[in-house]
């Protein structure tokens, strides 16, 4: 199995995941005011279970603390996500 490459696409405003050289997934984002926002992650069908989605909240959100932003994670699976990763929760807005 591949490594799962992410980059982040600003025109698209996404973080896309590309596995075997094909798109497997993405993470939407908009930014504000010292804050970014997750509303949306999508996992490709023929993707699932390889850890695409993981790699997209990881590289997002160790992206969003190198920039010093808040996150709001109103996506379902970046709250849950986060959860489960106590070292990614003092990045939650309040």
């Amino acid at each position: 199995m591949s490594d799962v490459q992410v980059t982040r696409n600003d025109d698209a405003g996404r973080y896309e995941a590309h596995l075997d050289g094909q798109l497997a997934g993405f993470a939407e984002f908009r930014r504000g005011d010292g804050t970014i926002e997750f509303p949306h992650t999508v996992t490709e069908p023929e993707f699932g279970g390889r850890g695409v989605a993981s790699a997209l909240a990881r590289t997002s959100l160790d992206d969003a603390r190198a920039e010093g932003l808040s996150v709001i994670p109103s996506c379902s699976f970046y709250a849950g996500w986060i959860s489960k990763h106590p070292d990614y929760q003092d990045l939650v807005a309040s």
